[in-house]
């Protein structure tokens, strides 16, 4: 799995770094991205490019763990962050950084291949939304669904266990969590299934409490 830090130890990504430092500017990801939705409808072509290969191949597995590792490093990686958002890289740049980070990762072909053709047509920006597709597209095939949970603070192995168990229960599949910590609901969590959501955070219930309070007043 990569980690942060690790692209300096990339020989073909030595050319974008100076003395050990990724150049860094200060780019807006509108600079270089579409919206939202142009964004995940690039992601999706490719995307569903590289699912049918896989399945085709029989390495959904493969598929699945190399999809998990890339979204660690989306996640903890602010090199590769900036390596697909910022303009200032030339295609040739951003296909030799990513070329070295898919050897480094040991991804399979299909999915270096992949990276090589979005950083020809300039379409990294859209890495996150592939990631996002192509776990939600293996989760189906596995007859799974992803809850989106979002918590006050990180749950324990326990705590994940028994709301997918409960999840589980109330959907009649297999539920695959995706938890992500929002310090502002102070307690509780956001749970969203499909177009279903609960919200059981303690802000969510201080807000209802403060609307009641302005009716009465």
């Amino acid at each position: 799995m990569i980690v942060p830090g690790c692209f300096r130890d990339l020989d073909t990504f030595e050319v974008l770094v100076q003395l050990g430092t990724l150049r860094r500017f200060n780019y807006g990801r509108a600079d270089v991205s579409e919206s939202a939705s142009i964004s995940s409808g690039i992601a999706e072509r490719y995307a569903t490019a590289v699912f049918e290969i896989a399945k085709e191949a029989g390495t959904l597995s493969d598929l699945e763990s190399n999809v998990a590792d890339l979204s660690t490093a989306l996640t903890d990686s602010d090199d590769l962050s900036t390596l697909i958002s910022s303009p200032v890289y030339t295609r040739g740049e951003q296909g030799a950084a990513m070329s070295a980070v898919a050897q480094k990762m040991g991804l399979m072909p299909a999915m270096q291949n992949v990276l090589g053709l979005m950083a020809s047509k300039r379409r990294l920006f859209a890495l996150p939304q592939l990631a996002e597709q192509l776990t939600a597209m293996i989760a189906a095939e596995k007859g799974e669904v992803t809850a989106e949970v979002s918590a006050a603070k990180a749950l324990t192995k326990t705590q994940s266990a028994a709301l997918a168990k409960t999840l589980k229960a109330k959907f009649g599949k297999e539920i695959t969590l995706n938890v992500t910590v929002d310090e502002s609901l102070i307690g509780g969590l956001v749970v969203k299934v499909g177009s279903v959501m609960v919200d059981s955070s303690i802000k969510a219930k201080l807000n209802s409490l403060q609307n009641a309070m302005k009716e009465v007043g």
